[in-house]
């Protein structure tokens, strides 16, 4: 929400979660793990894809470990002492962590120091060893490498992690203080908004001390947004957003490195987050709703509605009122959990709704794009609510952005227009904009309200 954020972190753009492919400048080849992971790693490959990309978890400003395909880690296999560069192991230790040395006049050029206290070189396309000692930086050094960044991540545990112990609960406890007050409630409620969605980590159930990277604070934030609801006559939607193991591997759920690993083993401890949440906040007259996990991708659908369910009843053993949001699958058919889901009392599934992202929207003009929501958004909302003990249906996220190039003022009025009065109509729980403040105006309610272009 606030990139500004990240400004005060040494090597702020070698986060966690941050891919690299390395390309050794003496032989122009990529470094790979052999298979993808558990063999040998080698520098062989003229181009770069899944193989030849690399995922780090950050130790330190400058100590790292590099994550293969497979999810091994780059160590070194001390064999004969010849410091071969391996990725074997499943969890990173000490021979599992290098140093990344850059180039004061090119960053982008650098060496790797490992756990001996030698650089990384490339003596042949099949050979990578740590044993070097000399400390040119000529493109014809062996231990010279072009690091290309691929991805980056700008999550919660990116930024926590980046700055460390000692700053990260100062920042975030600024920010806290600061990016949302009670005048924000007091202008939403005054612009015709009834209800605000807010995500929390799974480690908010630790506070005041949860696991690091996390610091304590969250907690004391999301019971200041319940106050200032209930002063201003709002409800809140409480929004399990990250969940350990991640459900999609984005920024915003809580990833360290982008893969998504939420499954069967986690779901009793995401359970109890859900229950934590809802023995707190399930009796006070703020609450809306508890959405029990935000964008699941990629996870098994039978396992998605085991844990649902088992958050469904761990909601009603404290609050026989407030409504269960089960968010649907992204990628999946939005009618996929309504036979599911019916017959649940109080419960709404939640569909987000954004013309951007996929090649459907890459080529439409502001008429088309206004057309798909009045005709294909209409006509997916009314076949999730026809049927006999549907759930409440909500778009939990829209946004008035699109992929339209210089559009016109009232061009973003008539679309934004146009999503209002069918989601407030089709949508049976509501809506929900993305975001009420961001770094994109488009994206921000607030913005978008103040200048004229979306009024309620």
């Amino acid at each position: 929400m606030e990139p500004s954020l990240f400004d005060g972190i040494i090597n702020k753009d070698l986060l966690d979660g941050t891919q690299v492919q390395l390309l050794s400048t003496k032989f122009r080849r990529y470094l790979t793990a052999e298979n993808g992971g558990g063999d040998v790693v080698v520098a062989n490959r003229v181009s770069a894809s899944g193989w030849e990309t690399f995922r780090l978890w950050r130790v330190s400003d400058s100590s790292f470990n590099f994550r293969v395909f497979n999810k091994q880690f780059l160590g070194l296999e001390y064999n004969g002492g010849g410091n071969r560069l391996v990725a074997v192991s499943t969890s990173p230790s000490y021979s599992e962590t290098f140093e990344i040395v850059r180039n004061n006049w090119d960053p982008n050029k650098i060496r790797i120091k490992a756990s001996n206290g030698k650089f990384l070189q490339v003596k042949s396309e099949w050979v990578v060893t740590a044993d070097y000692d000399g400390i040119s930086w000529e493109n014809s050094d062996p231990s010279v490498f072009r690091v290309t960044i691929v991805r980056t991540l700008q999550g919660e545990y990116q930024i926590t992690n980046g700055y460390g112990p000692s700053r990260a609960p100062q920042v975030m406890q600024q920010h806290w203080n600061t990016y949302i007050t009670e005048d924000d409630f007091r202008f939403m409620s005054e612009n015709g908004l009834t209800a605000v969605r807010i995500p929390v980590g799974w480690w908010i159930a630790h506070d005041p001390t949860p696991p690091k990277p996390f610091v304590g604070g969250s907690l004391a934030a999301l019971d200041n947004a319940f106050t200032w609801a209930e002063n201003h006559g709002m409800k809140v939607i409480v929004d399990l957003h990250a969940v350990q193991g991640s459900q999609n591997g984005n920024d915003h759920s809580g990833t360290r490195d982008g893969y998504t690993e939420w499954g069967d083993s986690y779901i009793p401890d995401t359970v109890q987050v859900i229950e934590f949440l809802a023995q707190r906040y399930g009796n006070r007259p703020g609450i809306g709703a508890i959405e029990v996990l935000n964008e699941p991708q990629g996870v098994n659908l039978d396992s998605l509605k085991s844990y649902y369910w088992q958050a469904y009843v761990a909601v009603r053993r404290h609050s026989p009122s407030a409504y269960v949001i089960m968010s649907n699958p992204l990628g999946e058919d939005s009618k996929v959990l309504l036979p599911f889901a019916s017959g649940f009392y109080r419960l709404a599934i939640d569909v987000h709704y954004y013309n951007l992202y996929t090649d459907t929207f890459k080529n439409m003009n502001v008429q088309n794009n206004i057309d798909y929501i009045r005709n294909e958004r209409a006509s997916d909302l009314r076949g999730m609510t026809t049927t006999i003990n549907a759930p409440l249906i909500f778009v939990g996220e829209w946004t008035d952005e699109w992929n339209v190039w210089g559009a016109s003022m009232e061009d973003y009025q008539r679309f934004g227009q146009a999503q209002i009065e069918v989601y407030s109509s089709g949508a049976t729980f509501g809506w929900a904009y993305w975001t009420y403040k961001c770094q994109y105006n488009h994206c921000s309610l607030r913005w978008m309200i103040e200048n004229g272009y979306i009024k309620l």
